[in-house]
Protein backbone atom coordinates (compact mmCIF):
# COMPACT_ATOMS: atom_id res chain seq x y z
CA UNK A 1 0.00 0.00 0.00
CA UNK A 2 2.85 2.36 0.86
CA UNK A 3 4.42 1.68 -2.54
CA UNK A 4 1.15 2.58 -4.30
CA UNK A 5 0.87 5.83 -2.33
CA UNK A 6 4.47 6.65 -3.10
CA UNK A 7 3.98 6.00 -6.83
CA UNK A 8 0.82 8.08 -6.88
CA UNK A 9 2.78 10.88 -5.27
CA UNK A 10 5.22 10.66 -8.15
CA UNK A 11 2.60 11.47 -10.75
CA UNK A 12 1.41 14.36 -8.63
CA UNK A 13 4.97 15.57 -8.61
CA UNK A 14 5.39 14.95 -12.29
CA UNK A 15 2.37 16.98 -13.25
CA UNK A 16 3.68 19.87 -11.21
CA UNK A 17 7.32 20.04 -12.16
CA UNK A 18 6.78 22.84 -14.62
CA UNK A 19 6.81 25.48 -11.91
CA UNK A 20 10.05 26.71 -13.36
CA UNK A 21 8.33 27.54 -16.60
CA UNK A 22 7.11 30.75 -15.05
CA UNK A 23 10.62 32.05 -15.63
CA UNK A 24 9.75 32.85 -19.21
CA UNK A 25 12.00 35.84 -19.63
CA UNK A 26 15.11 34.28 -18.13
CA UNK A 27 16.30 32.77 -21.35
CA UNK A 28 17.49 35.82 -23.24
CA UNK A 29 20.82 37.51 -22.57
CA UNK A 30 20.09 40.39 -24.92
CA UNK A 31 18.25 43.24 -23.21
CA UNK A 32 16.45 45.66 -25.46
CA UNK A 33 16.13 49.34 -24.64
CA UNK A 34 13.41 50.46 -22.22
CA UNK A 35 12.70 53.95 -20.89
CA UNK A 36 14.69 54.58 -17.68
CA UNK A 37 11.58 55.48 -15.66
CA UNK A 38 9.41 52.63 -16.91
CA UNK A 39 7.54 50.62 -14.25
CA UNK A 40 8.42 46.98 -13.68
CA UNK A 41 5.31 45.67 -15.42
CA UNK A 42 5.96 47.91 -18.42
CA UNK A 43 9.58 46.78 -18.60
CA UNK A 44 8.59 43.12 -18.68
CA UNK A 45 5.74 43.55 -21.16
CA UNK A 46 7.90 45.59 -23.52
CA UNK A 47 10.62 42.97 -23.35
CA UNK A 48 8.22 40.11 -24.06
CA UNK A 49 6.56 42.02 -26.89
CA UNK A 50 9.93 42.59 -28.51
CA UNK A 51 10.84 38.95 -28.02
CA UNK A 52 7.64 37.81 -29.74
CA UNK A 53 8.27 40.14 -32.67
CA UNK A 54 11.77 38.72 -33.05
CA UNK A 55 10.25 35.23 -33.11
CA UNK A 56 7.75 36.21 -35.81
CA UNK A 57 4.80 35.93 -33.42
CA UNK A 58 1.68 38.03 -32.90
CA UNK A 59 -0.43 38.15 -29.73
CA UNK A 60 -4.09 37.21 -30.11
CA UNK A 61 -7.13 36.41 -27.98
CA UNK A 62 -10.06 34.08 -28.50
CA UNK A 63 -13.06 33.51 -26.22
CA UNK A 64 -14.49 29.98 -26.21
CA UNK A 65 -17.11 29.29 -23.57
CA UNK A 66 -15.71 30.13 -20.13
CA UNK A 67 -12.15 30.43 -21.37
CA UNK A 68 -10.68 33.61 -22.84
CA UNK A 69 -7.55 32.32 -24.54
CA UNK A 70 -4.42 34.39 -24.98
CA UNK A 71 -2.01 32.97 -27.52
CA UNK A 72 0.83 33.71 -29.90
CA UNK A 73 0.63 32.88 -33.60
CA UNK A 74 3.31 32.99 -36.26
CA UNK A 75 4.28 31.58 -39.62
CA UNK A 76 2.17 31.14 -42.73
CA UNK A 77 -1.25 29.55 -42.17
CA UNK A 78 -0.83 27.36 -45.24
CA UNK A 79 2.16 25.64 -43.63
CA UNK A 80 1.88 22.57 -41.35
CA UNK A 81 0.72 23.56 -37.86
CA UNK A 82 2.55 23.10 -34.57
CA UNK A 83 1.17 23.72 -31.09
CA UNK A 84 3.70 24.34 -28.32
CA UNK A 85 2.50 23.71 -24.75
CA UNK A 86 4.08 25.23 -21.65
CA UNK A 87 3.92 23.86 -18.11
CA UNK A 88 2.31 24.69 -14.78
CA UNK A 89 2.67 28.37 -13.82
CA UNK A 90 4.34 29.03 -17.18
CA UNK A 91 3.31 31.13 -20.15
CA UNK A 92 3.43 31.00 -23.92
CA UNK A 93 6.57 33.12 -23.82
CA UNK A 94 8.55 30.15 -22.52
CA UNK A 95 8.65 28.95 -26.13
CA UNK A 96 9.62 32.24 -27.81
CA UNK A 97 13.28 31.38 -28.21
CA UNK A 98 12.51 28.06 -29.90
CA UNK A 99 9.66 29.51 -31.95
CA UNK A 100 11.97 31.88 -33.81
CA UNK A 101 13.46 28.84 -35.58
CA UNK A 102 10.06 27.34 -36.39
CA UNK A 103 8.00 30.23 -37.76
CA UNK A 104 9.91 30.49 -41.08
CA UNK A 105 8.78 26.95 -41.96
CA UNK A 106 5.65 26.19 -39.93
CA UNK A 107 2.41 27.69 -38.68
CA UNK A 108 3.07 28.01 -34.94
CA UNK A 109 0.47 28.37 -32.18
CA UNK A 110 1.50 28.89 -28.53
CA UNK A 111 -1.34 29.32 -26.03
CA UNK A 112 -1.31 30.44 -22.43
CA UNK A 113 -2.99 27.49 -20.75
CA UNK A 114 -6.11 28.15 -18.63
CA UNK A 115 -5.30 30.18 -15.49
CA UNK A 116 -1.79 30.91 -16.80
CA UNK A 117 -0.38 34.03 -18.40
CA UNK A 118 -3.18 36.11 -19.83
CA UNK A 119 -5.72 33.31 -20.38
CA UNK A 120 -8.73 33.91 -18.14
CA UNK A 121 -11.05 31.31 -16.59
CA UNK A 122 -13.67 31.27 -13.79
CA UNK A 123 -12.41 30.87 -10.23
CA UNK A 124 -13.80 27.34 -9.98
CA UNK A 125 -12.30 26.14 -13.27
CA UNK A 126 -11.13 22.51 -13.34
CA UNK A 127 -7.35 22.60 -13.88
CA UNK A 128 -6.87 18.83 -14.09
CA UNK A 129 -4.79 17.52 -16.98
CA UNK A 130 -7.76 15.75 -18.64
CA UNK A 131 -9.93 18.87 -18.58
CA UNK A 132 -7.16 21.20 -19.73
CA UNK A 133 -6.47 18.77 -22.59
CA UNK A 134 -10.14 18.77 -23.51
CA UNK A 135 -10.24 22.57 -23.46
CA UNK A 136 -7.10 22.64 -25.58
CA UNK A 137 -8.76 20.40 -28.16
CA UNK A 138 -11.70 22.80 -28.39
CA UNK A 139 -9.24 25.66 -28.86
CA UNK A 140 -7.43 23.75 -31.61
CA UNK A 141 -10.67 22.89 -33.39
CA UNK A 142 -11.87 26.49 -33.24
CA UNK A 143 -8.64 27.58 -34.94
CA UNK A 144 -9.20 24.77 -37.50
CA UNK A 145 -5.68 23.37 -37.08
CA UNK A 146 -6.58 19.96 -35.66
CA UNK A 147 -5.74 17.94 -38.77
CA UNK A 148 -2.18 16.54 -38.95
CA UNK A 149 -1.14 18.67 -35.98
CA UNK A 150 2.40 18.53 -34.59
CA UNK A 151 2.15 18.62 -30.77
CA UNK A 152 5.01 19.62 -28.46
CA UNK A 153 5.10 19.99 -24.70
CA UNK A 154 7.64 20.84 -22.02
CA UNK A 155 7.41 19.45 -18.48
CA UNK A 156 3.70 19.49 -17.48
CA UNK A 157 3.04 20.54 -21.07
CA UNK A 158 4.55 17.19 -22.02
CA UNK A 159 1.92 15.38 -19.96
CA UNK A 160 -0.83 17.37 -21.65
CA UNK A 161 0.72 16.70 -25.06
CA UNK A 162 0.85 12.98 -24.30
CA UNK A 163 -2.80 12.88 -23.23
CA UNK A 164 -3.72 14.85 -26.36
CA UNK A 165 -1.83 12.48 -28.66
CA UNK A 166 -3.46 9.49 -26.95
CA UNK A 167 -6.98 10.87 -27.20
CA UNK A 168 -6.71 12.22 -30.76
CA UNK A 169 -4.45 9.72 -32.55
CA UNK A 170 -5.89 10.31 -36.02
CA UNK A 171 -5.07 14.02 -35.90
CA UNK A 172 -1.65 13.99 -34.21
CA UNK A 173 1.12 14.02 -36.80
CA UNK A 174 3.99 13.98 -34.30
CA UNK A 175 4.76 14.36 -30.60
CA UNK A 176 7.73 16.21 -29.09
CA UNK A 177 8.39 15.75 -25.36
CA UNK A 178 10.91 18.02 -23.63
CA UNK A 179 11.78 17.09 -20.02
CA UNK A 180 8.25 15.77 -19.91
CA UNK A 181 6.26 15.20 -16.73
CA UNK A 182 4.85 11.77 -16.04
CA UNK A 183 4.84 9.00 -13.48
CA UNK A 184 8.35 7.61 -13.41
CA UNK A 185 9.45 4.74 -11.22
CA UNK A 186 13.06 5.79 -11.79
CA UNK A 187 12.54 9.34 -10.53
CA UNK A 188 15.02 10.03 -7.72
CA UNK A 189 15.14 13.80 -7.16
CA UNK A 190 13.96 15.42 -3.91
CA UNK A 191 10.88 16.63 -5.78
CA UNK A 192 9.92 13.15 -6.93
CA UNK A 193 10.15 11.88 -3.38
CA UNK A 194 8.09 14.70 -1.87
CA UNK A 195 5.69 16.53 -4.24
CA UNK A 196 5.06 19.24 -1.66
CA UNK A 197 8.71 20.25 -1.98
CA UNK A 198 7.70 21.80 -5.30
CA UNK A 199 6.42 24.76 -3.33
CA UNK A 200 10.06 25.55 -2.66
CA UNK A 201 10.22 26.52 -6.35
CA UNK A 202 7.64 29.28 -5.95
CA UNK A 203 9.10 32.78 -6.09
CA UNK A 204 7.38 34.39 -3.10
CA UNK A 205 9.88 36.97 -1.84
CA UNK A 206 12.82 39.04 -3.11
CA UNK A 207 15.87 36.89 -3.71
CA UNK A 208 13.93 33.70 -4.49
CA UNK A 209 14.30 34.09 -8.23
CA UNK A 210 18.04 33.58 -8.22
CA UNK A 211 17.82 30.46 -6.06
CA UNK A 212 14.98 28.95 -8.11
CA UNK A 213 16.80 29.68 -11.36
CA UNK A 214 19.80 27.70 -10.15
CA UNK A 215 17.58 24.73 -9.38
CA UNK A 216 15.85 24.82 -12.73
CA UNK A 217 18.78 25.58 -15.02
CA UNK A 218 22.34 24.38 -15.18
CA UNK A 219 23.64 27.76 -16.29
CA UNK A 220 21.07 30.53 -15.72
CA UNK A 221 21.74 33.44 -18.08
CA UNK A 222 22.84 36.75 -16.64
CA UNK A 223 20.19 39.45 -16.92
CA UNK A 224 20.21 43.19 -16.24
CA UNK A 225 18.85 44.10 -12.83
CA UNK A 226 15.84 45.99 -14.20
CA UNK A 227 14.53 43.01 -16.13
CA UNK A 228 15.24 40.47 -13.39
CA UNK A 229 13.59 42.74 -10.81
CA UNK A 230 10.50 43.11 -13.01
CA UNK A 231 10.22 39.35 -13.49
CA UNK A 232 10.64 38.67 -9.80
CA UNK A 233 7.93 41.18 -8.86
CA UNK A 234 5.51 39.53 -11.26
CA UNK A 235 6.23 36.06 -9.90
CA UNK A 236 5.83 37.25 -6.30
CA UNK A 237 2.47 38.78 -7.21
CA UNK A 238 1.38 35.43 -8.66
CA UNK A 239 2.82 33.27 -5.87
CA UNK A 240 -0.45 32.80 -3.98
CA UNK A 241 -2.28 31.72 -7.12
CA UNK A 242 0.58 29.40 -8.02
CA UNK A 243 0.42 27.79 -4.59
CA UNK A 244 -3.34 27.30 -4.93
CA UNK A 245 -2.85 25.80 -8.37
CA UNK A 246 -0.42 23.30 -6.92
CA UNK A 247 -2.89 22.32 -4.21
CA UNK A 248 -5.66 21.91 -6.76
CA UNK A 249 -3.57 19.85 -9.16
CA UNK A 250 -2.40 17.64 -6.29
CA UNK A 251 -6.00 17.05 -5.26
CA UNK A 252 -7.26 16.45 -8.79
CA UNK A 253 -4.52 13.97 -9.68
CA UNK A 254 -4.91 11.60 -6.75
CA UNK A 255 -6.79 9.16 -8.94
CA UNK A 256 -3.82 8.63 -11.24
CA UNK A 257 -1.82 5.42 -10.87
CA UNK A 258 1.44 4.17 -12.41
CA UNK A 259 -0.54 1.75 -14.57
CA UNK A 260 -2.74 4.59 -15.83
CA UNK A 261 0.27 6.52 -17.04
CA UNK A 262 1.84 3.46 -18.66
CA UNK A 263 -1.38 2.45 -20.43
CA UNK A 264 -1.95 5.99 -21.62
CA UNK A 265 1.56 6.38 -23.00
CA UNK A 266 1.43 3.02 -24.77
CA UNK A 267 -1.63 4.13 -26.74
CA UNK A 268 0.23 7.01 -28.42
CA UNK A 269 0.49 6.24 -32.14
CA UNK A 270 2.35 9.36 -33.26
CA UNK A 271 6.08 9.29 -33.97
CA UNK A 272 7.72 10.80 -30.90
CA UNK A 273 10.94 12.63 -30.13
CA UNK A 274 12.12 12.82 -26.50
CA UNK A 275 14.62 15.52 -25.55
CA UNK A 276 16.08 16.03 -22.08
CA UNK A 277 18.60 18.15 -20.21
CA UNK A 278 21.15 15.80 -18.67
CA UNK A 279 21.55 17.94 -15.55
CA UNK A 280 17.81 18.20 -14.83
CA UNK A 281 17.43 18.50 -11.04
CA UNK A 282 13.64 18.35 -11.21
CA UNK A 283 13.06 15.19 -13.28
CA UNK A 284 16.28 13.21 -13.44
CA UNK A 285 17.49 12.10 -16.85
CA UNK A 286 17.34 8.39 -15.95
CA UNK A 287 13.57 8.43 -16.51
CA UNK A 288 14.13 8.90 -20.25
CA UNK A 289 14.83 5.19 -20.70
CA UNK A 290 11.56 4.39 -18.95
CA UNK A 291 9.54 6.83 -21.05
CA UNK A 292 11.18 5.62 -24.25
CA UNK A 293 10.19 2.02 -23.47
CA UNK A 294 6.51 2.99 -23.22
CA UNK A 295 6.23 4.73 -26.60
CA UNK A 296 5.52 2.73 -29.76
CA UNK A 297 7.26 4.98 -32.29
CA UNK A 298 9.86 6.91 -30.34
CA UNK A 299 13.08 8.06 -31.96
CA UNK A 300 16.35 7.59 -30.11
CA UNK A 301 16.14 10.13 -27.25
CA UNK A 302 18.26 13.27 -27.38
CA UNK A 303 20.17 14.12 -24.20
CA UNK A 304 21.70 17.60 -24.01
CA UNK A 305 24.78 17.88 -21.82
CA UNK A 306 25.25 20.85 -19.48
CA UNK A 307 21.51 21.62 -19.66
CA UNK A 308 18.98 21.46 -16.82
CA UNK A 309 15.19 21.33 -16.71
CA UNK A 310 14.72 24.19 -19.16
CA UNK A 311 16.22 23.30 -22.56
CA UNK A 312 13.77 25.63 -24.31
CA UNK A 313 15.43 28.53 -22.46
CA UNK A 314 18.92 27.17 -21.88
CA UNK A 315 19.64 25.61 -25.26
CA UNK A 316 17.03 26.76 -27.75
CA UNK A 317 19.33 26.38 -30.76
CA UNK A 318 20.09 22.77 -29.91
CA UNK A 319 16.40 22.09 -29.33
CA UNK A 320 15.57 23.49 -32.77
CA UNK A 321 18.45 21.65 -34.43
CA UNK A 322 16.96 18.34 -33.31
CA UNK A 323 13.29 19.25 -33.66
CA UNK A 324 13.34 20.62 -37.21
CA UNK A 325 14.73 17.44 -38.88
CA UNK A 326 12.24 15.37 -36.87
CA UNK A 327 9.38 17.59 -38.08
CA UNK A 328 10.52 17.29 -41.69
CA UNK A 329 10.74 13.52 -41.39
CA UNK A 330 7.37 13.03 -39.72
CA UNK A 331 5.55 15.44 -42.01
CA UNK A 332 5.54 12.83 -44.78
CA UNK A 333 4.79 9.80 -42.60
CA UNK A 334 1.44 8.10 -42.90
CA UNK A 335 -0.66 7.63 -39.78
CA UNK A 336 -0.57 3.86 -39.04
CA UNK A 337 -4.22 3.99 -38.04
CA UNK A 338 -5.28 5.16 -41.50
CA UNK A 339 -5.24 1.64 -42.94
CA UNK A 340 -7.47 0.44 -40.12
CA UNK A 341 -10.29 2.78 -41.07
CA UNK A 342 -13.33 1.12 -42.60
CA UNK A 343 -15.02 3.19 -45.31
CA UNK A 344 -18.73 3.82 -44.89
CA UNK A 345 -19.54 3.70 -48.61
Amino acid sequence: MKKIIKLRSKIIYSTLVALGLSLSSLGHSQYLFTPPKAKSAEVLQLYLSQQRIQAGLQSKTLKIGDVTWSYSEGGAKNKPSIILIHGLAGTRDNWNRVAQFLTPYYHVIIPDLPSNGDTRVPADFDLSVPNVTSQLRTFVETLKIEKNLHVAGHSLGGSIATVYASQYPFDTQSLFLVNSAGIYKMGNTPYTKDPHALKDLIVSKPGDLEDVSKQLMQNPPALPYQLRHAQEKLLIARSEQTSKSIDQVVMLNRLYTPDTFARLTRTVEAPTLILWGKQDRIINVEVVKELYSLLKRAETPVILNNVGHMPILEAEKQVAQHYLPFLAKTQTLKNPLADKLIPFN
